[in-house]
């Protein structure tokens, strides 16, 4: 039987950004981490900018300072992409809007949603909840109307607005001829759209 012969990658892996970003997240120098991890300050500036590989005592060191579990440096991010004329179709509330779901339909973390809303266009009469924590809606086109039982806020073009997922509210696109496009976006998911 004869071996596969075994190369290695020709790609390091790049745990200096990951590093960069814990010291960063926890407010630390650079000047903090090498005191604390016994190494030059010009050393973890080095392995930062991957110009440079600790031994793995070190790395090990660096990770315990950092508070950082050091498979995570190696951990593989994933990345989804939905195209925009691939989004799923959904139906959100009201009437007069056409809407996509723009991330993945398994992402629980959060949901967006891109709203086209025709002229007049609108949530409904009733003012309804999602069963989320937060809602964020940005106007990228016209104007809407942010309707809460106490005060409504126009949105331009531009605006945008942050608000408990759970207060009671409806939109509209107050504007007779023009229609309006908007991003909302839903923290933690409302819905399982796995299925």
């Amino acid at each position: 039987m004869k071996s596969v012969p075994v190369r290695p990658s020709a790609e390091r892996p790049r745990i200096g950004a990951r590093l960069r970003a814990a010291r960063q997240r926890q407010g630390l120098t650079i000047d903090q981490v090498a005191a604390a991890a016994e190494v030059t300050k010009g050393f973890v500036s080095r392995v930062e900018r991957d110009e440079t590989s600790p031994s793995v005592a070190t790395l090990v060191t660096l990770c315990e300072v950092l508070s950082l579990p050091v498979g995570t440096l190696f951990e593989v991010s994933e990345n989804d992409l939905v195209r925009r004329a691939e989004a799923p179709e959904i139906h959100l509330t009201g009437a007069g809007a056409a809407e996509r779901l723009v991330t993945p339909r398994g992402q629980s973390r959060l949901q967006m949603i891109r709203s086209s809303i025709e002229p007049g266009g609108s949530g409904g009469d009733e003012l309804y909840t999602l069963n989320c924590e937060l809602e964020v809606l940005h106007v990228l086109k016209g104007r809407l109307d942010l309707v809460f039982s106490s005060e409504t806020h126009r949105l331009m073009a531009g605006d945008t607005v942050t608000f408990a997922g759970r207060e009671p509210h409806t939109w509209r696109n107050p504007d007779a001829s023009r229609a309006a496009e908007a991003i909302w976006v839903i923290l933690p998911a409302s819905w399982d759209a796995s299925v």
